[in-house]
């Protein structure tokens, strides 16, 4: 499905509602129409997927499992012209994840570096 067939983030911080919306609806190609054609995301942990056709792949993956995500409030995002920093806290207050997002043609925006945190399971 092409990038035209999905809701637009008119707003930097659309992305975050959105991400869980397709994410939850198991939707990789919709995760990945949130991406520029050669954005980089850094996952899995310790790596960097490169690409929006290599970060569907891995959504396909991931999403194979059927995960539920909850949407986080977005904290203030920082604008400067056509780039912008996104940020949440997530729930158990474990770190932070960390976008950058670039304003389209069109005025939607797309993600270009996403650093997600997953909180490590331990119990050594």
């Amino acid at each position: 499905m092409e990038n035209e067939a999905y809701e637009k983030a008119m707003r930097p911080e659309d992305i975050t509602r959105l991400f869980v919306e397709r994410s939850n609806a198991g939707d990789a190609a919709g995760v990945a129409a949130l991406y520029e054609e050669d954005a980089v995301l850094a996952y899995p942990s310790g790596s960097r997927t490169v690409g929006r056709e290599a970060i569907r792949r891995l959504w396909e993956k991931v999403l194979a499992g059927r995960p539920a995500f909850a949407y986080e409030e977005p904290l203030p995002t920082l604008v400067h012209g056509d780039v912008a920093l996104t940020s949440t806290a997530p729930k158990d207050g474990a770190g932070a994840r960390a976008q950058v997002v670039r304003r389209q043609p069109d005025g939607s925006w797309l993600r270009v570096i996403d650093q997600p945190e997953f909180t490590p399971v331990t119990g050594r």
